[in-house]
Parts: structure tokens; C-alpha cells; sequence
């Protein structure tokens, strides 16, 4: 979703005051209703922090990297998922802690920006994909890294004999699917409201007029779905399929999860080519992910941009794949080759189509029916 406005000019004034560096930044963008002054005011304290979760690709090396070419020091508040970063801004507005956010997918963007809790930054970011700028393309927020949201099935059981791969999301509320997938909650889950977003739209596109997204979401309960209050619960512990029963707690009883449609490939990437997962390419029910970095309202606005157009760098971007676990933002990359990371990745051929805008407007009476739906079926 293009934005409103477009960035005209940024222009950054220096005054030296008691010791320390004051600086005022006038951003100018021309709206629907003419041209509208930002002004922002901050100290620049030689500090930045982050406020974000446990996203991989932040790692000590990189950060520490970070101080020494710029000198700014670096401390991490790492809360517990995206819905968890955006709640922190929100009830912190005028009064903020942090200077960066990091982690806000295209699910939360939009209530950050409508509450007025991001600054416009001041990094140099000219080589980003077209792709991941089509949620939002604005000042506020740059995307850092890309995935896509689908469900994955374990192949040595959905093999046709003993389960057929589904190919409507209708299959999946039939007997011999009673208990077997996992579905991450999206009132607590990221990966989980990504999902129900594009179970909006593919029951809105779909031929049966007669029922939509909260009848399926109803249907599933009623088949026992297994709803966890997050990803690594629904992966780890019940599916099948990934590397789930190496680790502690390890449960097994679901054929199919909500995960990543590149899941596969992390997994054959680990395991020498090699996996037993796969994603299910269904038309709308996938939903691209795009996670972004935003300087935050009241921080230290050099060192936020500064970050930015780090994490941006082909230094730093280029990694995500192995770091995070995520495509890159950067024009003309993909997944490494190696060990068949690219090759058991699926791109989804047809992602559910629902704007920032959209989603912004009602996240809340979704969540308000899924709730009902799951409690009533």
C-alpha cells in the first residue's frame, strides 16, 4: 500500500548546547490536505536502544559491529513477539523508552502509524525490493526482512495414502483430520493473525457465497483443532514434520501447521538437503510478511537512522536468510542454493491480498469474531 505522502525534504540543524548536541529536524511532506510540518526534537546521547523480540539476525557480533563503526552504544529490550512491541509504543506514547523499534510485521504497522507513535527517519535506503514496499512505502518504517505465511505438511504422512494433501482449506475440517493441525492463536501470535488475515480473504474469493471465514474458523474447532499461543508451541511441540522431536517437550500429534512457506528449506538447510516438510500452496491462503524498523517518537532519531541504513547494508541484509531465517529486502536476492534452502522453499503463486489499511481497520472486530467463532462452535 503506497503511502499518502511523499518525502520532500529533510533538513537537520545542530545547535551546541550545554555540553551536549540538540538537534531539530524539520520533515516535509506534501499531503491530501497541502503541506504539513513535522517538528522533531532530540538529544543525541551517544546510546541507542532497541526495543523488539527475539529476532535471530540481531546478533552480539552484529551489534557489536554496529558500536565500532559508529560508537553508539546499544541496549536490547526484547519483549515477546510483535503484538508485544506495538503494545510498548502505544503505552508509552509521549513518554518513550526506546529509540528503534524492530520487529513490527504489516499485521501491526498501520495502528503504529495511526497513533502517531514512529518518526520519520533520516537513512539512506535506495535498494529495497519493490515487492516488500507494497504493504507500506513511507518514512516511517523500513522493511528489514520478508517471508511468506502458509501451512506446511509433514510428507511422510500427508502421502496420499495414509492422509491426502488437502487442497481446499474445507479438507481440513473432515474426520481424518480430527486433532491433526496446529493453528497458532492469533490473538497471541503473529504467525497466527497473519493466518486468520488471509483466512479473511480466501473465503471472501471462494465459490461457496453460503459461509466465510468464521464458519471454517468454527468447523476447525469443532475438529479438535490443536490452537496454541504461539508458533514455536504449534511447531516445536506438535508438528510432525519439523525438528520439533529433537527438542525437549516434544509432543507429535499434528500433520499440518501454520509456519513459513520457506520452512522447509530451513529445515533442509539444516539437515544436509534434506526434509520431510513441505508447504501447501493454496490461492489467498498465505499471506506475505513484511517486518520492519521504525524509529521510535521522542528517541534518539541520529542513532535509530543510523541502525536503519545498517540493517539495510548488504553487510548486514544479505545475512538474513541464515541469521533470521528470513528473505532479505535487498533488489535481485533470494535464498542461498546451498543444501537445498532455495529449492524446498515455496513461493506462494497467489498470497492473500489485504491491505495495511485494511487490517489496521479491523483487527479488532476480527479478532472479536474468531474469538466468538471458536468459543460458540
Amino acid at each position: 500500500m503506497k503511502s499518502k505522502g511523499t518525502f520532500v525534504s529533510i533538513v537537520i540543524f545542530i545547535l551546541m548546547t550545554s555540553g551536549c548536541i540538540s538537534e531539530r529536524i524539520e520533515n516535509q511532506k506534501i499531503d491530501d490536505g497541502g503541506i504539513v510540518i513535522n517538528d522533531y526534537q532530540w538529544e543525541d546521547d551517544g546510546e541507542l536502544t532497541i526495543v523488539t523480540y527475539d529476532v535471530y539476525g540481531l546478533t552480539d557480533e552484529m551489534l557489536t559491529e554496529f558500536t565500532n563503526q559508529t560508537g553508539y552504544e546499544i541496549s536490547l529490550m526484547k519483549l515477546d513477539d510483535a503484538g508485544s512491541i506495538l503494545d510498548h509504543l502505544l503505552q508509552h506514547k509521549n513518554v518513550q523508552t526506546a529509540d528503534l523499534a524492530i520487529g513490527l510485521d504489516n499485521t501491526y504497522l498501520q495502528t503504529a502509524l495511526d497513533n502517531n507513535v514512529l518518526w520519520a527517519h533520516f537513512a539512506d535506503v535506495p535498494n529495497i525490493s519493490e515487492n516488500t514496499l507494497i504493504p507500506y512505502d513511507g518514512p516511517y518504517a523500513v522493511p528489514f526482512d520478508h517471508g511468506y505465511m502458509c501451512l506446511n505438511y509433514d510428507t511422510e504422512i500427508v502421502d496420499g495414502v495414509n492422509y491426502t494433501v488437502p487442497t481446499n482449506l474445507w479438507n481440513l475440517t473432515e474426520d481424518a483430520w480430527n486433532g491433526k493441525v496446529a493453528l497458532p492463536s492469533p490473538e497471541t501470535s503473529s504467525p497466527g493473525r497473519a493466518f486468520m488475515t488471509a483466512t479473511v480473504d480466501y473465503f471472501a474469493n471462494d465459490a461457496d457465497n453460503q459461509t466465510d471465514w468464521t464458519d471454517w474458523w468454527s468447523a476447525m474447532s469443532d475438529n479438535d483443532a490443536i490452537i496454541t499461543t504461539g508458533w514455536s508451541e504449534a511447531y516445536e511441540t506438535h508438528y510432525t514434520g519439523g525438528y520439533g522431536e529433537y527438542t525437549e517437550g516434544y509432543v507429535g500429534d499434528a500433520h499440518i501447521v501454520v509456519s513459513y512457506c520457506h520452512s522447509p528449506g530451513v529445515e533442509s538447510w539444516y539437515n544436509g538437503n534434506w526434509t520431510k516438510s513441505a508447504a501447501l500452496d493454496l490461492p489467498r491462503a498465505a499471506f506475505h510478511q513484511v517486518e520492519y524498523a521504525a524509529a521510535v517518537q521522542g528517541g534518539n532519531l541520529d542513532a535509530a537512522s543510523a541502525f536503519i541504513e545498517y540493517l539495510l547494508s548488504e553487510e548486514v541484509n544479505l545475512q538474513m536468510p541464515t541469521e533470521n531465517f528470513m528473505y532479505s529486502v535487498l533488489e535481485g536476492t533470494d535464498l542461498p542454493e546451498d543444501s537445498g534452502y532455495r529449492y524446498h522453499s515455496t513461493v506462494p503463486s497467489q498470497p492473500a491480498n489485504v491491505s495495511s489499511i485494511e487490517i489496521s481497520n479491523n483487527m479488532e472486530t476480527w479478532l472479536s469474531d474468531w474469538n466468538k467463532a471458536m468459543v460458540d462452535a
